[in-house]
């Protein structure tokens, strides 16, 4: 899998917190990151050809070579939003098909601690 120098980032586009985290990161970075949700056709193709099993227990950043999921993943987002210069015409569409259990506080607390506890890193071939 090729990024052509861009991160990717991979988020559970069925939970209202995790795309309330993507449209941030989408800000943040001006648009220049290519943002996917798991469950879409080409995040299941991700999933599947690059990931393990723990891939839905958290956000991924994908690089040329690696691929950082959960606390791992943190740090080199922090650089890929830094590294965004200029806005792109990038209009993402973003889905949030969630129950209202995932909007409650202890949801909050639960997905924050999932960031803080859940950590990957895979090298890609």
């Amino acid at each position: 899998m090729e990024t052509k120098n861009a991160s990717l980032v991979l988020y559970d586009d069925k939970c209202y917190l995790c795309t309330k985290f993507a449209k941030i990161v989408n800000f943040l970075s001006k648009g220049n990151l290519s943002i996917i949700g798991h469950y879409s056709a080409k995040g299941e193709e991700i999933r599947s050809d690059v990931l393990d099993e723990s891939a839905l227990e958290m956000f991924w950043v994908i690089e040329e070579k690696t691929a950082y999921g959960g606390r791992a993943a943190l740090f080199p987002l922090i650089k890929a939003i830094i590294r965004a210069k200029t806005r792109k015409n990038n209009s993402l569409i973003f889905d949030a098909n969630c129950n209202q259990e995932c909007k409650t506080v202890k949801s909050v607390f639960v997905r924050s601690a999932s960031i803080l506890t859940n950590s990957r890193r895979i090298e890609l071939k």
